[in-house]
């Protein structure tokens, strides 16, 4: 089977190591979600191809995309004529992902709320700093929101 896709390999394995850190994913999920970014013309990737050019165990590589699909990263489409399944990234993860971290820090300031309206020391120092910081989370948001938008 030949590849459907032309792939960097120096750019797969930076990207690799990338994804693999920031999604916290294993090894072979890392490298099937950077296989897929290579994908440019969306012809789709099958999961045999998958097997034959990582030479993983159907096992794994089902495991892995699975894992992939759960953490909205990658889709799967089957087509009209075929049985076979198509693998593709998720177009929508950007903006998931930006939305996740607008989440985060959304959370992170009502709990400095509720930390803060619990403790009985008001020092000022403390109460400067969490501001700041309160601050800085609320002008990522607006950014990030504002971004997200665009998208």
């Amino acid at each position: 089977m030949l590849k459907s896709i032309e792939v960097d390999e120096k750019i797969f394995q930076d990207a690799v190591k990338f994804y693999g850190t920031v999604f916290n994913i294993p090894p072979l999920a890392s490298k099937i979600y950077s296989y897929l970014i290579f994908d440019f013309d969306k012809v789709g990737v099958t999961f045999d191809e998958f097997v034959e050019v990582f030479s993983a165990s159907k096992s794994s590589v089902s495991t892995n995309i699975a894992m992939l699909i759960n953490l909205q990263l990658v889709i799967d489409i089957n087509k009209i004529d075929e049985r076979k399944r198509y693998f593709f990234t998720n177009d929508e993860y950007m903006k998931i992902r930006f939305e996740k971290i607008v989440q985060k820090m959304q959370d992170e300031l009502k709990l400095l709320d509720d930390i803060n309206n619990f403790r009985k020391n008001k020092d000022e120092t403390y109460i400067e700093k969490i501001e700041a910081y309160k601050s800085l989370l609320n002008k990522n948001i607006k950014n990030i929101q504002e971004s997200l938008n665009k998208l």
